[in-house]
């Protein structure tokens, strides 16, 4: 519940709470992939509202992309995503989240990046390029990791990584995010990229770049990936409780 300047209690609407509580049960996996929903009628006598009321709730549903309507048939949930805790890693997340999906190293190499080398003052990086795979559905992600080549990291090409993990790998040489910044945008698959992720070239796939500093300022990791839209989203909240 809100209030407003006047201090007057202002209450959400009938089909305000009835998307809130669907997409609730959506968002924690109550309602999963592929249920579907109640009818009409059945959720106008659970939650004691009209059927128009029903019937605007999951139209804004749909425009959410939570659910797809068939006439004549019912309502199924066709969102499929879960939080991703970003600090434990791509893959890490999506594991313990429920997805199948394993990680392929696919080179690690030194490299230049002279934008960044002008902004950290890093003269040279190692490149860490992996692809995650889910085991059912194929690539779902491509992602190329610089990292400063210096300290611990300098022959990281040559020994790998520890453990098999980036994560792994950034805490063994002492280096952790304390902030960061991300961007995303949309970009076409090159014929490199597309091959890569077994997609048409030109297909668009969301860019994710993400640049994460320590304490002081530092480099830790500037992270590009591109992910495939239709199992990726990203959420943003602001304001106060």
């Amino acid at each position: 519940m809100y209030r407003t300047d006047q201090d007057r209690p202002v209450s959400f609407s009938k089909r305000d709470r009835l998307v809130h509580e669907l997409s609730r049960q959506i968002h924690a996996g109550v309602l999963t992939r592929g249920d579907q929903l109640p009818a009409e009628h059945e959720l106008a006598q659970r939650f004691e509202v009209s059927r128009g009321t029903v019937r605007s709730a999951l139209s804004e549903l749909q425009r959410r992309e939570l659910i797809t309507t068939q006439t004549g048939v019912g309502s199924f949930v066709t969102f499929d995503g879960v939080e991703l805790d970003q600090t434990v890693g791509w893959a890490t997340a999506l594991t313990r989240s429920g997805f199948d999906v394993r990680a392929e190293l696919l080179d690690i190499e030194k490299a230049t990046d002279q934008e960044l080398s002008t902004r950290f003052g890093v003269e040279e990086f190692v490149a860490v390029r992996r692809l995650r795979r889910d085991r059912a559905a194929g690539p779902v992600s491509y992602e190329v990791s610089l990292l400063p080549a210096s300290g611990e990291l300098a022959d990281l090409p040559q020994r790998g990584l520890v453990d098999d993990s980036l994560t792994a790998t950034l805490a063994a040489a002492g280096l952790r995010a304390a902030r960061g910044e991300q961007w995303i945008s949309t970009e076409p698959l090159t014929a490199h990229t597309a091959e890569l992720l077994e997609r048409r070239e030109g297909e668009l796939f969301l860019r994710a770049a993400r640049t994460s500093t320590d304490s002081t300022g530092g480099l830790v990791e500037h992270v590009i990936s591109l992910l495939d839209p239709a199992r990726f989203q990203f959420h943003l909240t602001f304001g106060t409780a």
